[in-house]
């Protein structure tokens, strides 16, 4: 498995890949990486193209009450899993080979599906994942590339702009990875503490009782009690249109359900299908 930290690195390597597999893909990630990153990893290996995976903890993601210097780093841990799942190049520059000094452009993706949600509570959010992503794509020139549904909102932001921009790859979307209980594999999750960990079960539990109801409105309204009654401090629990995010007041094909809450410290986000 290659490494690759500076440009002329990246690109020595995507060209030897390219030459010997003949297609790339790219799993971008900020590291930290867990079983739903495996995940990703295995389906593009799968496909039997070179598979780049990124480790990049992106400042512009972060807002100023956010958690970027706590965002946990696991880079040995984390190169010793890509090893054994197969994937052939990682790609890992720091953050002045991302945004080398006197940089001044940036991806915005202003209207749906980059509204409410996750841009109201994250400001600036979606700007940073775009312009990173949009970097990554034109640093990798990958021929597809992988994301995880867990970020339901993100997802569709990245479609969006890669269909603006005439975005020569293709977008795959991979289904959540879960616990046992419900729960959606989140690299912030081992912040939790033990009996917040028992408690954050109840958001996916709400949820789903919510999909499975004749009055999926209704449902929600409960379900923000319960949660809000077990200590979360809920940020949105809602019925959306799945490409564009848009709100809706009863399930139609192809909805979701999409949820942001945070307990203790941490800040969990889930979705799942509704209709």
């Amino acid at each position: 498995m290659i490494v690759a930290r500076t440009i002329s690195e990246l690109d020595a390597a995507c060209t030897a890949l390219r030459a010997r597999f003949g297609r790339l893909a790219l799993v971008p990630t900020m590291g930290a990486l867990h079983a739903g990153h495996k995940a990703l990893v295995d389906a593009a290996v799968a496909t039997g193209a070179a598979t780049a995976t990124s480790i990049f903890v992106n400042p512009l993601q972060f807002g100023a009450n956010e958690d970027l210097a706590r965002y946990p780093r696991t880079e040995d841990a984390d190169l010793a899993m890509l090893e054994a799942a197969g994937n052939h190049l990682v790609w890992m520059p720091d953050v002045a080979v991302m945004y080398p000094p006197g940089g001044v452009t940036l991806v915005d993706v202003d209207g749906p599906p980059a509204e409410r949600w996750e841009a109201e509570h994250r400001p600036g959010h979606f700007r940073g994942m775009a312009t990173v992503v949009t970097k990554l794509f034109g640093q990798v020139r990958p021929d597809a590339a992988y994301f995880g549904e867990k970020d339901w909102q993100q997802l569709q932001v990245v479609r969006r702009f890669v269909a603006d921009l005439h975005l020569r790859l293709e977008i795959v979307g991979i289904e959540t990875v879960r616990e046992s209980d419900g729960m959606a594999l989140s690299s912030r999750n081992r912040f939790l503490a033990p009996a917040e960990r028992q408690t954050a079960a109840l958001l996916n539990k709400v949820m789903r009782a919510a999909a499975a109801s004749d009055d999926v409105a209704a449902k929600l309204a409960e379900g923000r009690e319960q949660l809000t009654a077990a200590g979360f401090a809920v940020d949105y629990l809602a019925l959306v249109d799945g490409p564009t995010l848009a709100p809706l007041d009863r399930a139609v094909p192809g909805a979701r359900i999409v949820a942001a809450a945070r307990l203790g410290s941490v800040r969990l986000i889930d979705n799942i299908a509704a209709g």
